[in-house]
């Protein structure tokens, strides 16, 4: 892990830079989430306009300066090419928990990318941000994002029924959790 002149963790992995996001990122991540198979399993809306990846993106950007959240953009540590992202949308720094979220380009699914960068976060987050407790939730029937999480150290805790409005339904949340200590 290096940090950069910001404290912002910079992470790597052996396939993977793992770097703060900057507003240059919104075209290439806005092409990632227009992809269908990228946002049928989360609460990213179907095709979002760019105003709204441009707010996401600026989330990204401010987020640990604010302390509310961190989040990385995953880049090919060959070609630099954007893969994806992966991020703690929620630090409560008080209760030492956070949430964890992510995306990763359909071109690279299934080779252990996520996994990787899952279990860099996941580290950063115990060692960096001193936290106890990092939970994640999936959508029934979304079983990569559950391998992934499975792998990385995060175990299944159970359904909370209908916890979310969006996309015109409401959705189960499965819900994952990984404890400092107890982490692969």
């Amino acid at each position: 892990m290096g940090h950069s002149k910001s404290g912002f963790p910079r992470l790597f992995t052996d396939r993977l830079n793992l770097r703060s996001p900057d507003m240059g990122d919104c075209d290439d991540f806005h092409e990632l989430i227009l992809i269908p198979e990228v946002t049928r399993f989360s609460n990213w809306p179907d095709a979002p306009k760019i105003a709204q990846t441009r707010r996401s993106i600026k989330w990204m950007c401010e987020a640990h300066a604010k302390g509310k959240g961190c989040a990385w953009i995953l880049e090919d540590r060959v070609s630099g090419r954007l893969l994806g992202a992966v991020r703690f949308n929620t630090i409560d720094k008080h209760w030492k928990w956070a949430e964890l979220g992510y995306e990763l380009h359909p071109s690279v699914w299934g080779i252990g990318l996520m996994t990787e960068a899952v279990r860099a976060v996941t580290r950063c987050g115990f060692d960096h941000f001193s936290l106890n407790r990092i939970e994640a939730w999936t959508l029934p029937g979304n079983t990569a994002s559950d391998r992934v999480l499975e792998k990385a150290g995060f175990r299944y805790e159970g359904t909370l029924r209908q916890k979310a409005w969006f996309k015109n339904a409401f959705h189960d949340f499965r819900m994952f959790g990984c404890i400092a200590g107890q982490a692969m």
